[in-house]
């Protein structure tokens, strides 16, 4: 009968689109990727890729497995969540989140899990937040946490805590001993997070009220990018406030104090709505408990560093 490590070799093949592929995300090589499914072929006495295609093109039947493959896949996940102890439930966990969570509450929420779940592997992914939620939906992360402008049947969301951002420059560079109105922000090269980013897109809503956006935008996905940027004068830009309080009170960044300011993001914890699984549920809580994003770079627990060596980068 076949294994779940044949299951698993299938169905990531599928999934990913290769063999080479399939073995970097199972930590194994490509030839015992290969030698699973030719044992399981044998063992099915049947094909279940196309050899004359140049790539891994699933058979009729393949296909069938495949989508069985993820149901049994699935129900084995769902057995060991249930009566496994927390502190015995082994497998890898794919985390996406973007640079903001990165940069503050990630070690936190790192230490908490593996305090939980000591035997957990987390595989983390940063990303910009269409990148993190498109991998998402193929069933390449497990969990994301992004700014929650995201509306999709296909997840299902857990709030976190809401980030408030405000418009900033390079000391001098505007005048701001009154309140602008954000009209007035047309006037200067604005830096945005562009597309690719959540924040970037639910600020491009409220830019549009007021017609700042235009050719005179410089996109960039990076906040230490923009940063620099602001910082030595190449136009002004949104950033988060409480985070990069030292930054203002050093005189690095100076905040632009409008009529209308921008509101506040609030961000989520997302995971698949179709492939459900309380240990997920679960991860996302502890996300909930210990999100922060008012400092850089939190310690992690009482040394500073995390406790667990189950980490993968």
């Amino acid at each position: 009968m076949w294994t779940y490590k044949q299951l698993e070799a299938v169905y990531w093949i599928a999934q990913l689109g290769g063999f080479g592929a399939a073995a970097e995300h199972l930590h194994t090589t490509q030839s015992a990727i290969s030698r699973r499914v030719r044992e399981l072929e044998e063992q099915l006495n049947t094909s279940l890729f196309d050899r004359t295609a140049r790539s891994a093109v699933l058979t009729d039947k393949g296909q069938e497995l495949v989508a069985l493959a993820g149901q049994l896949l699935a129900q084995r996940d769902a057995a060991m969540e249930q009566f496994a102890h927390s502190d015995v439930v082994q497998r890898r966990v794919r985390i996406g989140v973007t640079e903001l969570t990165a940069m503050t509450w990630l070690s936190q929420w790192v230490t908490l899990i593996e305090r939980h779940y000591p035997k957990l592997e987390l595989i983390p992914c940063v990303d910009a937040s269409v990148n993190l939620h498109r991998e998402l939906l193929q069933d390449r992360l497990d969990l994301i946490v992004v700014p929650d402008a995201f509306s999709d049947a296909g997840v299902l969301s857990t709030p976190l805590g809401a980030v408030d951002n405000v418009w900033a420059a390079k000391p001098g560079l505007v005048s701001v001993a009154k309140p602008l109105h954000p009209l007035e922000l047309a006037q200067y090269r604005r830096i945005t997070q562009g597309e690719r980013s959540g924040s970037g897109s639910y600020y491009a809503r409220w830019m549009q009220l007021y017609g700042l956006q235009g050719k005179a935008e410089l996109e960039t996905s990076n906040l230490l990018a923009l940063i620099g940027l602001l910082n030595v004068g190449a136009g002004v830009g949104y950033v988060p406030r409480k985070c990069l309080e030292q930054f203002f009170r050093s005189g690095y960044l100076q905040e632009i104090p409008l009529t209308d300011p921008l509101p506040a993001m609030r961000y989520a914890v997302l995971q698949s709505s179709h492939k459900y699984s309380a240990l997920i549920a679960a991860l996302a809580m502890l996300g909930q408990s210990c999100c922060d994003f008012s400092s850089l770079f939190q310690r992690g627990g009482d040394d500073g560093l995390s406790t667990g060596n189950h980490l993968l980068v």
